[in-house]
């Protein structure tokens, strides 16, 4: 059939120029509402993290700030277990809104991708990076009594019998395993592993010297530190950390140059969410971090608090995942 062309249809130019922007402005003002509104009801915030524990203490210490900022409750919803996967499924098909929001870790988000063949999830394409809130750094272990006093000492021993050091840690695949993997790479060593089934058993073999020494955070490793059961030999950091002056970097304590093994968790929203909302969440969450009565909580909890716009958010990402991934790889290891 033959179109017909309707005169009545035809409208002047400068009309149809006035109708393309107010559409164009309708689009972009709608979210920049939706932000200014934001929320409008209350948010909840889902942690595959078991109540108790530091992240989720953290957590609600930010929730507790950000329900009196935005005049609504800010609720934590612990899902605990099969790896943070309950928690994900939770959050990954929730209205993009913002008000539906998902605390993760880095090695979530940057290990789990290569330990796992099949994942539930896909943190690009289901997530919307919001921010991290906290970072801590972890401390190279060692039982009280250990010959080893510097890092050069213990890689000194790794390289003369390869194989006859052991490290542990809470189990394969862990932060502890997979960074002390990258220390062994550094330093063209060969050290055996010892994987333990829970971290509270680690450091008590730690201190009982069934182990020469494992990755550890102030929280996890810190009672038996402070017992005098174990001793920091370094710490996997850039600078030496508050609280722990006395001890030194890996790096000046001889071992490689820029080693560093942190944990940080983050705020995660599903994908979709409007961008003026995720930047509103961050502003405020940045705002919250900032306040001194939180820095010094986070410092009783060994923590730092740790903000990234969304662009930092994903470079840390990359750089995590192509350590993690390189590791990983290397060890062969699977967990499915």
């Amino acid at each position: 059939m033959t179109p017909v062309f309707r005169p009545e249809f035809k409208r002047p130019l400068g009309r149809t120029l006035a109708i393309a922007w107010l559409a164009a402005f309708t689009t972009t003002a709608v979210p920049i509402a939706h932000a200014q509104n934001f929320p409008t009801k209350p948010v909840r915030v889902v942690t595959p993290f078991p109540a108790g524990s530091g992240p989720e203490v953290a957590l609600r210490l930010v929730a507790d700030k950000l329900s009196k900022i935005w005049g609504q409750p800010v609720i934590v919803d612990n899902r605990p277990g099969a790896s943070g996967f309950i928690a994900i499924e939770a959050i990954k098909r929730a209205a993009p809104d913002g008000h539906e929001l998902l605390q993760m870790d880095n090695a979530q988000m940057a290990a789990q991708p290569f330990l796992f063949k099949k994942l539930p999830y896909d943190l690009l394409r289901d997530f919307e990076p919001v921010t991290p809130i906290l970072r801590n750094y972890f401390f190279v272990t060692v039982p009280a009594g250990s010959r080893y006093k510097t890092m050069s000492d213990l890689m000194a021993a790794a390289k003369a019998g390869p194989g006859q050091v052991n490290y542990g840690s809470w189990f394969v695949g862990s932060p502890g395993h997979i960074g002390a993997a990258m220390l062994e790479t550094s330093t063209a060593t060969k050290m055996t592993h010892v994987p333990y089934k829970e971290m509270s058993q680690l450091y008590v073999a730690v201190g009982n010297q069934e182990v020469d020494w494992a990755f550890g955070s102030a929280a996890s490793a810190g009672a038996m530190q402070r017992a005098g059961r174990t001793r920091y030999l370094a710490v996997a950091a850039p600078k030496r950390v508050a609280g722990f002056p006395d001890v030194p970097t890996v790096a000046e304590s001889g071992g490689p140059a820029g080693f560093e093994l942190s944990a940080w968790t983050a705020l995660l929203a599903p994908k979709g969410t409007p961008k003026a909302v995720v930047e509103k969440i961050q502003k405020d969450v940045a705002s919250v971090l900032s306040e001194q009565d939180v820095k010094n909580k986070y410092a009783t909890m060994y923590y730092e608090p740790y903000f990234l716009n969304s662009e930092q958010f994903l470079q840390q990402l990359r750089s995590d995942s192509q350590r993690y991934g390189d590791t990983i790889k290397r060890l062969n290891i699977s967990l499915d």
